[in-house]
């Protein structure tokens, strides 16, 4: 099962491959991070995401993220200050937020053959209509928020563990969610619809909820509540 605690796996495992590397001959280097599968094929969004952004997205840019973070994690590990630790604070940010955040982002998505824009009755049908009024509602606010992005970054529906209640959040760049438990994700960098879209962000909006995963999302909002 997919845990919503991405974020904080990602953490420990970077401090345990630390502590290891400490106790290791320095040529035992083992690279952590790796680049996850698809749970389904390139093609398999289409019409509404093209096989062309899905490989591209998946093989080039999520790859960089994950070569970018195990440099990173490398560079940090032979650090021999702290100095040169804080300076590799951004790289750290960028590549694990762009690792963490691309690795929810596939399970969000699923084929409309399976469970792709499919919302069905249940916790989470229950707790949008709840928050935003209608699911139209909800849809309507989370993409003229997310478009109104300057720049890059990413679109969420994000439960706040303190309202008890799901709201709709932003972050710039690469930077994952902290502040909410995140339940669906969409990336608004270029690379994810410029192909497609150019630059008309509301058509790829209103496209990508027929191949959101809301079964996905539930699970994630079951897990927390």
């Amino acid at each position: 099962m997919f845990k919503v605690s991405l974020t904080r796996n990602v953490l420990q495992r970077s401090v345990a491959k630390r502590a290891a590397r400490a106790f290791a001959a320095p040529s035992a280097t083992a690279l952590l991070h790796t680049l996850p599968e698809l749970p389904y094929a390139y093609n398999a969004l289409e019409p509404f995401v093209s096989e062309e952004i899905m490989t591209l997205h998946h093989q080039k840019h999520h790859q960089t993220y994950v070569n970018g973070l195990n440099a990173a994690e490398e560079s940090y590990a032979k650090s021999p200050s702290v100095k040169e630790q804080i300076a590799l604070q951004a790289a750290l940010k960028f590549n694990g937020g762009g690792h963490i955040n691309h690795t929810l982002f596939w399970r969000n998505l699923a084929p409309t053959s399976g469970d792709g824009g499919k919302l069905t009755d249940g916790p989470l049908k229950t707790a949008i209509e709840s928050d935003f009024g209608s699911i139209e509602e909800f849809k309507k606010a989370f993409n003229a928020k997310t478009a109104a992005i300057q720049g890059s970054g990413w679109g969420w529906l994000g439960y706040n563990p303190a309202s008890k209640r799901l709201e709709i959040v932003t972050t710039a760049n690469q930077d994952p969610l902290l502040s909410h438990t995140p339940i669906i994700g969409i990336d608004i960098w270029e690379h994810a619809f410029y192909l497609q879209y150019k630059n008309v962000k509301p058509d790829y909006l209103n496209a990508i909820w027929n191949v959101i995963n809301f079964k996905e999302a539930e699970k994630r909002l079951v897990e927390v509540q």
